[in-house]
């Protein structure tokens, strides 16, 4: 497909409520998206970096620098057939894979397009329904948090997943399931603990948890294999899982028993399908996992998520728990029975609004082959 243009633009929005994990506080994203133009077609990619590098060595000024520089105008120069040759164009880049991922994720939208089917089928999936989970930031209180379950519960979900650190966890997980013994309830911990803690971890076995996702350093396997010997819990890797290599070695050295896919985190869909393929061959589950994205970015993990092992509920929820006014239409909502439908949809299977991303953009930049244009 031949690449007439791609305009790169930063947007500012406002979630509803702040979310904290380990790391820190988020209140106002900064998003980049990219609109891929290619023969009377637009893609449409989010970049899932986040204002700081804090998840990831990434962060919004160095994948837009990356995007601009380089990827962009290798990606215009080279032409490509579909979404799966993006990793040999971008392969001489080291690294940068939400970066990479925002231009790919937009090319398998193209692909899709001009293909007449929706993005889900064009990958593989296999559902007409997506089950629905949540991410429940820390809370300022726990009487806040058992406020927001039942919210949360009543809406339909399937499982939650509270974040959690040293100061927020026995006592959070102690009420939580006192109040609700039978939902699915996991944890995430963003690294925030070390080896040390391993009798301190080993107690959250009392709690019949789903998943401990990410306890340790977010570069590790050697140290969560051990953590995972001490545990009857399974250990769910996210940042640590960066490709199928990553993954194959996870495995194999009983690292996790789940794994947690993020299109920006790993590069797109590419390598995100490689890893779903390798860890359902050796029987490991997967769950899609969110970044905090805007209606472009949850419309390619909804998705991802259709493909079979995507066997636990992600972290693909409604739009309206983030955003006050999101960027697609129609907006994405969860059913009363806690599912998400697919659309059959040519592409993405949501429009763009482009009249409040045009309000919304504080930035943007028109990209082509061998040069930029301010």
């Amino acid at each position: 497909m031949k690449i007439d243009e791609i305009i790169l633009r930063e947007l500012h929005m406002p979630l509803v409520r702040p979310f904290e994990t380990s790391f820190g506080v988020t209140r106002n994203r900064r998003i980049v998206l990219a609109e891929v133009h290619s023969e009377g077609l637009v893609g449409w990619g989010e970049c899932t970096a986040g204002e700081r590098p804090t998840f990831s060595s990434e962060c919004t000024d160095t994948a837009w620098q990356v995007i601009v520089q380089e990827l962009g105008p290798a990606l215009a120069a080279a032409e490509p057939r579909h979404g799966g040759d993006c990793p040999r164009i971008f392969g001489y880049v080291r690294g940068h894979r939400m970066a990479k991922a925002t231009l790919e994720n937009a090319i398998w939208d193209l692909e899709a397009q001009r293909e007449g089917v929706s993005l889900s089928r064009l990958i593989g999936g296999v559902r007409d329904t997506i089950a629905c989970g949540v991410s429940i930031g820390i809370q300022s209180s726990i009487p806040e948090l058992m406020a927001i379950i039942e919210k949360e519960l009543e809406s339909g979900y399937h499982r939650i997943k509270l974040k959690c650190k040293h100061g927020w966890d026995l006592d959070v997980f102690e009420k939580v399931r006192s109040r609700w013994p039978e939902i699915q309830l996991s944890c995430d911990a963003n690294s925030a603990y070390r080896l040390r803690d391993s009798d301190h971890l080993a107690d959250f076995d009392a709690f019949d948890l789903t998943m401990i996702e990410q306890p340790l350093w977010a570069d590790d396997f050697f140290y969560h294999s051990l953590l995972q010997k001490r545990l009857k819990t399974g250990i769910c890797l996210d940042e640590s899982i960066r490709n199928r290599r990553d993954a194959l070695a996870a495995i194999e050295i009983d690292s996790c028993r789940i794994i947690n896919i993020k299109l920006g985190r790993v590069g797109g869909f590419c390598e995100a399908i490689a890893i779903h393929n390798a860890a359902h061959e050796r029987g490991i589950p997967v769950w899609c996992g969110g970044m905090l994205e805007s209606g472009i970015g949850r419309s390619h993990n909804i998705a991802l998520s259709t493909l079979q092992n995507f066997s636990l509920p992600g972290d693909v929820s409604a739009a309206a728990r983030y955003w006050a006014d999101d960027i697609v239409e129609p907006e994405i909502k969860v059913s009363a029975t806690g599912e998400i439908a697919i659309s059959d949809t040519p592409g993405r299977g949501y429009e763009v609004r482009n009249d409040l991303i045009d309000r919304l953009t504080v930035r943007k930049e028109s990209i082509r082959a061998l040069e930029t244009v301010s």
